[in-house]
């Protein structure tokens, strides 16, 4: 693990983006709370806190952070019959919460297709990435494109 014990203490923030294609019965069962396990944006929601939260315990070479925010939200593509999820996290700390927004969208999109397993198998996560970054030494980080 890096020696961050150097490092200043600054704000920090990261957004991290997903999505999962799903088939439109699927995002119909979704939208309308026929899937079974229950209401799947919320459990995915609080899935993906709960690995933001562990992603210390998740990913090795990652420090355990003390976070002050998690926020996750989501957007249904009825066009594209997909299910986008954007989690941000903050902290204040000597190192970024990149690994933290990602673990989570990855944990939250798990989350989806294991709730809705029954009736679609054939489910896609995607496109799981860092939109966004600010504090620390390497300043700003902005996708150029997020599509």
């Amino acid at each position: 693990m890096v020696d961050v014990g150097a490092k200043a203490e600054t704000e920090r923030v990261a957004t991290a983006r997903g999505r999962i294609r799903v088939q439109p019965a699927t995002l119909a069962a979704i939208r309308e709370g026929g899937i079974a396990k229950g209401d799947v944006l919320s459990v995915a929601q609080t899935a993906a806190i709960m690995a933001a939260k562990k992603t210390w315990d998740l990913v090795p070479m990652c420090h355990p952070l003390l976070l002050t925010g998690v926020s996750v939200d989501f957007r249904i593509d009825e066009a594209s019959s997909l299910v986008e999820m954007a989690v941000t996290v903050k902290t204040k700390g000597k190192t970024g919460v990149e690994m933290e927004a990602m673990t989570a969208v990855a944990v939250g999109l798990l989350t989806v297709y294991d709730m809705c397993k029954a009736i679609d198998r054939g489910m896609e996560i995607e496109a799981v990435r860092l939109d966004y970054k600010a504090g620390g030494k390497s300043g700003t980080y902005r996708r150029a494109e997020t599509g």
